[in-house]
């Protein structure tokens, strides 16, 4: 009987952990659709009320929708729906992110794309203001609010967006801010020789204002650095490995008022993961102290999404997909070998520098 009763107690704490995850994770989902909601709105908002009108370009895919539908009304007599431009010319680059960058970041980040082509599309084309000054900084103010907020909370209103990772990944010591500048840089380049080179320049300034207060928002580094002090370092290390495959580095410390033992927890992330190693920190120990850094330069392993997988599927004995191995054999043997000597047994004495 007492057996019985055990494990039916351990079945309703299953029962119960797993109710609580869906809880989550619905939260977690609907959450990212608000922001998409959000962000694709301010992003329409932007072009139809203040960069169209004033023949200011909006920054990547979406301004080359607004060049290419200028460009076929203006020479080709041909009036396209910017919307219907915005979404065709997305629909590749999701493909290319589903496949290369991640499908969750993929997934919400065409929700956003999706949402923004039916705002451009239903909200009517009206200028707030004739002088083009004004447009160009509202305009690049109200865009960077909607993309500032997608990134916060780890997602994209895709185009360039995705393209740059991808091509930062398969270069990893390139910037993706190199990418931004050289496809939005074409985009100038051609507003201003089809047209006056002043629709260019405000364009620029635009952009300016756009880079500054996404900035404000979100970060302007691509790599971040968090220190998490937390009594639970176990727990959030195991966490980490199995959700990031991020190295962590784990120092013993005390508090300086409170003398009680706890453990720094160290780990270098890229600006797209701020967002889920928040929740993640906040979901295994609520009262742990996080400070977020700015990295501007990493000597050193850091691996991307691709050589990530590939670290899970060694650790779990799984093939590695299309059998590519994004890293050399030396690396390939040397994971191997860590996961098979690695012990599976209690963890007690995981962090032995701290005395208990």
């Amino acid at each position: 009987m007492k057996i019985l009763k055990k494990t039916g107690t351990l079945g309703q704490l299953r029962k119960g952990k797993t109710i609580i995850m869906s809880h989550l994770l619905l939260r977690d989902h609907t959450r990212k659709l608000a922001v998409s909601f959000v962000s694709a709105l301010f992003c329409a908002l932007s072009m139809n009320l203040f960069l169209v009108p004033a023949k200011v370009y909006a920054s990547g895919i979406n301004g080359a929708a607004q060049l290419i539908t200028d460009i076929s009304r203006d020479l080709l007599n041909l009036h396209l729906s910017i919307g219907l431009i915005v979404l065709i010319l997305n629909l590749p680059i999701a493909w290319l992110g589903w496949c290369k960058v991640g499908k969750s970041f993929t997934f919400y980040s065409f929700v956003t794309v999706a949402l923004t082509a039916l705002f451009l599309t239903v909200i009517p084309v009206h200028p707030l203001s004739p002088d083009i000054l004004l447009n160009a900084i509202f305009g690049g103010m109200l865009s960077a609010v909607g993309v500032g907020v997608a990134l916060k909370y780890g997602i994209s209103t895709g185009g360039l967006d995705i393209i740059a990772i991808y091509l930062t990944r398969r270069n990893r010591n390139s910037s993706s801010g190199r990418y931004f500048l050289i496809l939005n840089g074409i985009i100038i380049v051609i507003a201003g020789a089809v047209y006056e080179w002043q629709y260019a320049l405000y364009t620029l300034i635009s952009r300016f204002v756009n880079s500054y207060v996404i900035d404000m928002i979100h970060t302007k580094y691509q790599k971040l650095t968090v220190i998490s002090v937390t009594e639970h370092a176990d727990q959030l290390v195991q966490a980490i490995k199995d959700q990031f495959d991020r190295g962590v580095t784990v120092i013993p410390c005390y508090g300086g008022f409170t003398n009680t033992k706890r453990y720094s927890i160290m780990i270098v992330i890229s600006h797209y993961e701020l967002y889920k190693m928040e929740q993640l920190i906040k979901e295994i120990d609520p009262d742990a102290f996080t400070n977020i850094l700015e990295t501007n330069k990493i000597i050193g392993v850091f691996h991307n999404e691709d050589e990530q997988q590939a670290v899970q599927a060694i650790k779990h004995g799984q093939t590695l997909k299309d059998g590519k191995r994004p890293f050399s054999e030396q690396e390939y043997e040397h994971f191997q070998e860590l996961f098979r000597s690695k012990p599976k047994s209690d963890r007690s004495d995981r962090f032995p520098l701290l005395d208990k």
